[in-house]
Formats: C-alpha cells, sequence, structure tokens
C-alpha cells in the first residue's frame, strides 16, 4: 500500500492495515473479485432475455460463489489455496521442483536420454531430468551482468520472465546504531533516511526502488582466528592462548551478528536509455551512466548515516547468495566464485525450499531447508510504529535461526501518491456517509482505511517535502531439518504477532524456491508497478532531454 515518506523528527509513523487503493465500486475488493462479478452481471443481461429468471438465478448464484471463494480469511482465500494446489501439482508433473546446476556434459546426456526415450513413463520421467537442469535457480530467473570484472560494482542485469528489464547494484553498510544511542539520535537517523528515499523518489531520479536487507546469523571468528595465527608470539604460555580461545567461544555462544545490505534497482526506460546516450554508445553508456549512479548512492547513503558504504562486486554478491542458500558458508568467502553459477542443487517442498550442499571450510555435507513468508500491509494491525519497531524480529525470538528480513520499496513522485490518496480520502468519506445516511454502522475497515487515508494525504500536502511509496516485507528462515523448520515457523508467527503487530505471515508455499530471491540483494518481490494515466502523459510532454544538454 503506499504511504508518505517521512523526513521529519517525528517519533513514530502509522503504517498497516491498507492493503491496496480504494476500487471504483470503494473500499479495497480482493485481486479477481470485481472482474469475476462483472463478468456474472454480463451474464444477466445477455441470459435474462433468453431463459427469463433463470438468468438472474444463474448470475446470482455466480456471484455469491465468487464471494465465497475471494473472501479473506485467516487462512487466505478459498480460491489462493487451490492456486497454490494446483500449481504445486504443475511444477511438480514438469520436474520445475527440482533445480540442478548446468553443465554441458550432462545437459547431452539428459537431452539424449529424453530423445531415446521409449513409452509414456520413461518420456516423462527423461522430460522431468531436463526441466530440473537451469542455468539460474528460480529465485534469480533471467538475471545477467552487465558487469562482473574483478574489484568494480557488480552491476547485475535483470530479464525476468513476464517484466520488465532493469538493473541493480547491491552496498554493504554498517548501520545507523552502533551501541546505545539516544532517541533524538534515531530520530534523527531515520530523518536522514527519508530524506535519503524522497531524493530517489523525484520524477527525474533514475532508480525505482530500493531494497532494504538484515541477515540474522551466528558470529564468524574466522577474522580473529585469522589475527591470533599472524599476531601470535611463538613464546606464548599455553594457557593464555587457551584463554583467548575461550572468549571467541563464549562471544560466540547463543549469540547473533547482523549483517546490512541496501540494494537499489533502475529500470531499463526510455529516460534510462536516453541519459545513457550522453555517457556513450551501447552499453558503454549504460556502464557510464551507472559509475556516475553508483557514486552518487555512496554519497547519499553516507549522508543518510548509514555508516561505512562500500559496493559490492560481482563475486561478492554471488557469495551472499550461495551464502544465503547454504548458511554454512561464510558469507564472505569468494575464493570459488563464478558470478554466473548462482545455484545450488535442490528441491521443493510445498513449504520449504530444501539446499545440499557442502560446507567449503570441513567439506561435511550439509542440508539446509528455508522457508519464505511476506508481511503485506493488510495483514498488519494499523497503529503507531517507531522506527525500531522491526528490532524484535532481529534480535529476539529465543531462537537461533538464521533469517533474512527485507523490505522493497518503489518509489512513486508526490503528485501521483498525493493524487491516489485524496481519491482514497474522497472514496472512504462517501461510503462512511452512506452507511450513515442509511442508518447502519460503519464497517471497521472503512474507518480505520479513511482514518489512514487522511494521514497520507495530510503528509502530502503541498508544500510538504513527502513522498510516495509502496512497500512490501518478506522473511526468510534457514534451519537444519523439516522439524527445525517447522518449529521455526511457530516461533516467527509468534513473534510477529505477539511483537511487531503481524497478525498473518503469508506464507509464499508452494514456489518457495523463487521466494527465496525475495530476500536475496538482487531486488525481487515487488511488482515495478504502472504509472498513472496522468503521469505517462506528463511523461510523453516532458519529451527526451534536449541534445546538448548536460543533463
Amino acid at each position: 500500500m503506499s504511504a508518505p515518506i517521512a523526513s521529519t523528527v517525528d517519533s513514530d509513523r502509522h503504517i498497516g492495515g491498507e492493503s491496496a487503493h480504494r476500487s471504483f465500486f470503494g473500499r479495497t475488493q480482493p485481486k479477481g473479485r470485481i472482474p469475476a462479478l462483472a463478468v456474472c452481471f454480463l451474464v444477466m443481461l445477455v441470459a435474462t432475455p433468453l431463459i427469463g429468471v433463470w438468468g438472474v438465478v444463474i448470475a446470482a448464484a455466480g456471484g455469491l460463489t465468487t464471494v465465497l471463494l475471494t473472501a479473506r480469511t485467516h487462512r487466505g482465500s478459498i480460491i489462493d489455496r487451490r492456486i497454490r494446489r494446483s500449481r504445486w501439482k504443475r511444477r511438480t508433473a514438469a520436474g520445475t521442483d527440482r533445480f540442478d546446476p548446468f553443465d554441458e556434459a550432462e545437459w547431452e546426456v539428459r537431452t539424449s536420454a529424453l530423445a531415446n526415450a521409449r513409452g509414456r513413463k520413461a518420456r516423462t520421467a527423461a522430460a522431468r531430468e531436463v526441466a530440473a537442469m537451469r542455468a539460474v535457480p528460480d529465485g534469480a530467473d533471467g538475471l545477467g551482468w552487465l558487469q562482473l570484472a574483478p574489484r568494480e560494482p557488480g552491476i547485475a542485469w535483470h530479464a525476468p520472465s513476464g517484466e520488465p528489464e532493469y538493473l541493480s547494484v547491491a552496498f554493504t553498510v554498517t548501520g545507523q546504531a552502533s551501541g546505545l544511542e539516544s532517541p533524538s539520535a534515531m530520530r534523527q537517523a531515520a530523518a536522514a533516511w527519508g530524506a535519503f528515499l524522497e531524493s530517489k523518489a523525484s520524477a527525474s531520479n533514475l532508480a525505482s526502488s530500493v531494497q532494504t536487507i538484515t541477515r540474522v546469523l551466528p558470529p564468524d571468528s574466522a577474522m580473529q582466528e585469522f589475527w591470533v595465527l599472524s599476531a601470535l608470539d611463538d613464546a606464548a604460555p599455553a594457557d593464555a592462548v587457551q584463554s583467548y580461545e575461550d572468549v571467541l567461544r563464549l562471544t560466540g555462544e547463543n549469540a547473533m551478528v547482523q549483517r546490512h545490505y541496501i540494494v537499489l534497482r533502475w529500470q531499463v526506460t526510455e529516460q534510462f536509455r536516453d541519459a545513457a546516450l550522453k555517457y556513450g554508445t551501447g552499453r558503454d553508456g549504460w556502464r557510464g551512466l551507472m559509475r556516475q549512479e553508483i557514486s552518487s548512492t555512496i554519497t547519499g547513503l553516507r549522508d543518510a548515516r548509514l555508516g561505512e558504504v562500500e559496493v559490492l562486486s560481482a563475486r561478492r554478491l554471488a557469495a551472499m547468495i550461495l551464502h544465503q542458500q547454504n548458511p554454512s558458508r561464510p558469507i564472505d568467502y569468494v575464493a570459488d566464485i563464478d558470478p554466473t553459477s548462482l545455484g545450488l542443487s535442490s528441491h521443493d517442498e510445498f513449504s520449504a525450499h530444501v539446499v545440499d550442499d557442502s560446507d567449503p571450510v570441513t567439506g561435511e555435507t550439509v542440508t539446509w531447508w528455508h522457508r519464505t513468508a511476506a508481511i503485506t500491509s493488510e495483514n498488519m494491525a494499523m497503529g503507531a510504529r517507531t522506527p525500531l519497531w522491526a528490532l524484535p524480529l532481529l534480535l529476539g525470538n529465543e531462537t537461533r535461526t538464521v533469517r533474512t528480513l527485507s523490505f522493497h520499496l518503489r518509489l512513486i513522485p508526490k503528485g501521483e501518491a498525493s493524487s491516489a490518496a485524496r481519491a482514497d480520502v474522497v472514496r472512504d468519506t462517501a461510503d462512511v456517509r452512506a452507511a450513515r445516511e442509511k442508518g447502519r454502522l460503519v464497517a471497521d475497515e472503512t474507518g480505520s482505511n479513511m482514518s489512514a487515508a487522511k494521514r497520507r494525504a495530510a503528509d502530502l500536502a503541498h508544500g510538504s517535502p513527502h513522498q510516495g511509496v509502496e512497500w512490501v516485507g518478506f522473511v526468510t528462515i534457514s534451519e537444519r531439518s523439516r522439524d527445525d523448520l517447522m518449529r521455526g515457523s511457530r516461533i516467527l508467527e509468534d513473534a510477529c504477532a505477539t511483537q511487531l503487530g503481524v497478525t498473518r505471515l503469508d506464507w509464499l508455499d508452494s514456489y518457495q524456491a523463487a521466494a527465496s530471491g525475495t530476500t536475496w540483494p538482487i531486488a525481487r518481490g515487488l511488482n515495478p508497478g504502472t504509472p498513472s494515466f496522468a503521469t505517462r502523459t506528463v511523461n510523453r510532454m516532458a519529451g527526451r532531454s534536449d541534445k546538448d544538454s548536460l543533463s
């Protein structure tokens, strides 16, 4: 749901409750309900003159069935559950519930076996083996590279199926808070982050969305151990050496550390191509423009008080993705990394993405079970939240579950966001007035949505620095076994409900392999959105930049 990006030092902001903009008929409607009801209405118009009252009965039955199938419950709608089951059956039948990294020799063997298969069962089995072998895992479908040279910023080039192409770059940051911080310092840091987002939301800016990632994992003492090996005096007493080892063990026991990342996404639009022409022709122009965009982003992140900022190379980005699939791999282990090979052998269960690999340090075979859920606005209780509202998910839960929390923010220029907010206020006000005139109680959903829409309209009022944003959150948990994953899921649901005000986690079951990519540093998981008609008209009127202009 769209919301303002705040740059003030208010102590809290209101998020949650609204799931979408209001429909033509008022309130927010489940996806697919209005088109289905429109079809029922057309059936009534056509059938009633032909078969009389039975046309009305058939249309009414269809409408009632549509409402029942799309009604929201704490486990989703009936139609959603049917779609998931149907998707899972198609995947298992086609063999896409497995992933084997592409190998040319093995590919020849599998395609040859398919060509020579005789009989229906043999052909089906051979086709499944061919479908299982793919170049990239489902979570990174369509990922390539614009720039993957060592010690250069890694610029990923994405062309996912059914979506427009885009570029992404990941940055690692140390974070805004280091130790104890005063409330005023945290408010100022939140305001600085809001100012950064505002700068990226203007119509002239090329970046279209921002992804924040926090990776929570056990501490890695490899750097400290390396320091000991290189600095240890040969004459040091054995007790002193053992004492330092005890310190490392005790500080790492039952502790979790955080790693923070920021990912920006640039849609490859006509505006982007036009700007790139000023830096050169073809892909060289793209790289020249991205060098300027990356430099600007680093400056903006530092001004946002995010600590030390460093852009990830293609190898480090690939190492991060491989670590997220196999947390036994150190997160910065890049010794054997090929940026064009991002996937590990895996298979899906209905509620889990299961990766089989080895520990690169010990050589031991390991298996990791992953599960991803979405955090949406409609499943969050409406209320005031401080900048630290998600902290219990990062620090608490009384568990050593390895987890990743990611939020995707699609930036919306102020004019478009303000128009949508005012339209929502008008429709909600009309619904409230209609209910009162008819002597009915105002629906809770309408009242809370109107309150939220009024806040957005006030924040986006003329003269304010705020911009608009649409957001969605994702959390991935990783465990060593199915039973541990089941317990971790329960603990996460309980923590979200009791400490974060998230009434329901939307587990992305039936396609967990693809869902894992929503918490990888590749800006996947949020629909790029379609600009309004007015915005598209203004963009056409603006045209391309002048040939002799410097910007």
